[in-house]
């Protein structure tokens, strides 16, 4: 898997991941849910889809805000795995999100 471009990952972010934000060459988001429950059956979701994927995010869980980290560690930077990872955790989370 190549790393792409700053330029590359900026246009993916315009073409409908605008809620993420890159930088440190990686994807970040914070999801807030109403409840904790509501917060970890996300994380559920999101990480039957990560394995699914093999491919894992660093997720941090505070009460009802999950933040989420893409990088692929090993090209040290974002690829289209993390690329395609946000728009299915996105798809996850709903519009309301």
């Amino acid at each position: 898997m190549t790393r792409l471009s700053d330029e590359e990952v900026r246009a993916a972010l315009a073409e409908g991941l605008s809620a993420w934000e890159f930088r440190d060459d990686a994807l970040h988001r914070t999801f807030r849910f109403d409840a904790f429950r509501a917060a970890m059956d996300f994380v559920d979701r999101v990480a039957d889809e990560a394995e699914a994927a093999d491919h894992h995010p660093d997720l941090l869980i505070r009460y009802t805000r999950v933040s989420i980290t893409l990088s692929t560690h090993t090209e040290r930077g974002v690829t289209a795995k993390d690329v395609a990872l946000a728009r299915t955790i996105d798809a996850l989370a709903g519009p309301e999100h």
